[in-house]
């Protein structure tokens, strides 16, 4: 097992777990307290059709899906704020626009498109050095945004109005929060793959927060846990030669359910 660390491309994707967990573990941690799942979810598929123009116009691809995702989630994010009766058709239209995008763009593209399958995937162990960087680079930026706007992002995170009443500026805050998770989306489909990122933002934030109320604290229980879910997902698929972010998601969604029943059975217990 311990040959792993004898592999280039093994260190590699261990470090770039690394700097996934942080950026996952604080953004994730936002998007759950704010209530935002399905508007990540929406920009989570609305990324495809950033990643289907790349291909189309051969244009960077993490690049060119980061500003594609990012003008997507604005128009989402603008919508569901001003009619908010209607928000969840609004989040369902941008998924579905998003997605097809995506597809037409690949089907009228010359080029090979196999390389878009370690996007909907996950290929950890083929993070490049150029990508690296940009994951490395976007998981400091996070870092530093949460801890100068730690209090902005308390307040608007558990109480929007009165936040706004103690003049902190919640429209520029609420689209700086969702520029961040659409960032943070794009950086990490390399890693676990568009189809399971979303587990990666809620599962280690939900077992955080049934043990942890403070934000700062579960923002970093759930850097932990994400460290630890990338590191064993990443032993099993080297070992077992299967897909890291699908091993990643597997271990992250057993420790969910053993976290759940536990908590029941504990609350069980008590009550008798």
């Amino acid at each position: 097992m311990l040959e792993i660390f004898a592999n280039d491309f093994a260190k590699d994707a261990f470090l770039a777990s690394v700097f996934i967990s942080i950026s996952c573990g604080l953004i994730g941690t936002l998007v759950v307290i704010n209530r935002f799942v399905g508007m990540a979810g929406s920009i989570t598929h609305g990324a495809y059709g950033g990643l289907g123009c790349a291909v189309f116009f051969s244009l960077p691809l993490l690049p060119s899906a980061m500003v594609f995702t990012i003008f997507l989630a604005f128009l989402m994010a603008y919508l569901t704020k001003k009619y908010p009766q209607s928000s969840d058709s609004v989040i369902g239209v941008i998924w579905a626009f998003g997605m097809s995008v995506g597809i037409i763009m690949i089907d009228l593209s010359s080029q090979k498109a196999t390389e878009l399958l370690g996007f909907l995937f996950g290929s950890i162990f083929l993070v490049s050095k150029e990508e690296m960087f940009l994951i490395g680079f976007f998981a400091f930026l996070f870092l530093f945004c949460c801890m100068i706007f730690y209090k902005q992002f308390c307040a608007i995170s558990f109480d929007s109005d009165f936040a706004k009443l103690r003049g902190v500026n919640t429209t520029f805050f609420y689209y700086l929060l969702i520029a961040l998770i659409s960032i943070c989306i794009v950086i990490s489909i390399r890693v676990v793959g568009l189809i399971l990122v979303i587990a990666l933002f809620c599962i280690p934030s939900f077992i955080a927060s049934s043990y942890f109320k403070r934000l700062g604290s579960i923002m970093a229980f759930s850097v932990f846990l994400n460290i630890l879910f990338c590191f064993l997902g990443i032993f099993i698929s080297y070992e077992y030669n299967l897909s890291g972010g699908a091993c990643i998601i597997l271990v992250a969604s057993c420790v969910f359910f053993l976290n759940f029943f536990a908590l029941k059975f504990i609350k069980l217990i008590k009550e008798n």
